[in-house]
């Protein structure tokens, strides 16, 4: 068996005794949020939507506030939010829509999500509007349903 040169167990030796290098994985967020981050909280204001109007605060990570559904509605943005897209993004200026008209609901959302501020109207004018509402029941009611806050 040959021996190793001089300046291999000199290497061996220098690297045994470095110090440890911090490894780039970060522990998970607490279920509760870590300390620090930034607040999850919108205001959503329906009106028009003939069975659920009203002011609804909801809190996310955890979970809470006045909204009936505070749990659900988190998800649905953590979902859309997972997919790739902005919940929150408007209808693009150029976007081809089918003129359907899902009735006169209107929603407002603001407040802060992942630590952005957020500004955005909802409706239901058109395909993509109400397409766009869809997608966040039940963050938004179902207009005209028994049981408004319940996702399809």
């Amino acid at each position: 068996m040959p021996y190793p040169s001089l300046a291999a167990a000199a290497l061996v030796a220098a690297l045994a005794g470095a110090a440890p290098v911090a490894s780039p994985v970060t522990a998970p967020e607490p279920a509760g949020g870590a300390p620090g981050a930034p607040a999850e909280r919108l205001t959503v204001t329906v009106t028009d939507s003939g069975t659920a109007d009203g002011v609804y605060r909801l809190r996310c990570h955890p979970s809470g506030g006045n909204h009936p559904d505070s749990r659900a509605a988190c998800d649905a943005l953590d979902s859309a939010l997972a997919s790739g897209s902005d919940p929150f993004a408007p209808v693009p200026r150029d976007q081809m829509c089918t003129h359907l008209y899902g009735g006169p609901a209107a929603a407002r959302v603001e407040g802060t999500w992942k630590g952005e501020p957020v500004r955005a109207r909802f409706n239901r004018a058109n395909g993509c509007e109400i397409a766009r509402w869809d997608n966040l029941v039940p963050l938004l009611p179902q207009p005209g349903a028994e049981e408004p806050w319940s996702a399809r």
